[in-house]
């Protein structure tokens, strides 16, 4: 597999030669798995969600949610924090599918992907996320496409709730140049957020904002070799 030049080189991020490119760091949410954080938000609503703000959703509680993607509190405490905003509690097993609901299956071509991929690049995934949903898909993971690890697609992979920071911050970026040995102007990053794109830029990093909007996928960044 190569690169498709010709969409993935932009002027933000030029790349002259696809052969310079030796790494690649894919988002997870929304490039790998597909995501609808709306249908979290309808759940939540439908458990009695007090403060449900039809323009923030659930973002009301964004500093509880933060603090869950950065590990900063475990699971249960997540749990049991967010059974305030509710006037009769849910359960753990409530919260925790209407957390999820969010996630979609890996759909089977970005897979066979990243299979290949894998034969021509070194392949990091660099994602924000939490225990909670990590634990649902690799189950998920696992049983559609019998893989023991979903990290064994990947040299290696950087979970926000593991190393603490999120994108779009810089410092997330130069942490996985230094621990993944990468060289910047021969490394890669995928994702579908614009800001994400913008914090791997300043650090020196290609990135490319993947326009799922336009239902734009990873299959369309490559090229058979």
């Amino acid at each position: 597999m190569r690169l498709n030049l010709q969409k993935i080189s932009t002027p933000k991020s030029e790349i002259v030669h696809p052969e310079s490119i030796k790494n690649l760091i894919f988002d997870f949410g929304g490039v790998i798995c597909d995501i609808d954080v709306k249908r979290s938000e309808k759940k939540f609503f439908n458990l009695g969600f007090k403060n449900f703000d039809p323009d923030y959703g659930i973002s009301a509680s964004k500093t509880l949610f933060d603090s869950l993607e950065t590990g900063s509190i475990s699971p249960q405490k997540f749990r049991d924090d967010i059974r305030n905003f509710f006037s009769i509690p849910p359960t753990d097993a409530q919260i925790d599918d209407a957390w999820n609901a969010m996630l979609f299956d890996i759909p089977e071509p970005r897979i066979r992907l990243l299979e290949k991929l894998c034969k021509h690049f070194r392949i990091f995934l660099l994602s924000n996320t939490n225990a909670i949903h990590y634990q649902k898909y690799i189950a998920n993971f696992s049983q559609q496409y019998g893989y023991a690890n979903f990290e064994s697609l990947f040299e290696k992979v950087y979970f926000s709730y593991r190393t603490g920071i999120k994108k779009p911050s810089v410092e997330i970026f130069n942490f996985v140049l230094r621990d993944a040995g990468l060289i910047p102007d021969e490394t890669l990053f995928i994702d579908d957020t614009l800001i994400h794109v913008e914090g791997a830029r300043s650090a020196g990093i290609h990135a490319y904002h993947l326009n799922i909007q336009y239902a734009e996928q990873i299959m369309d960044l490559f090229l058979p070799a």
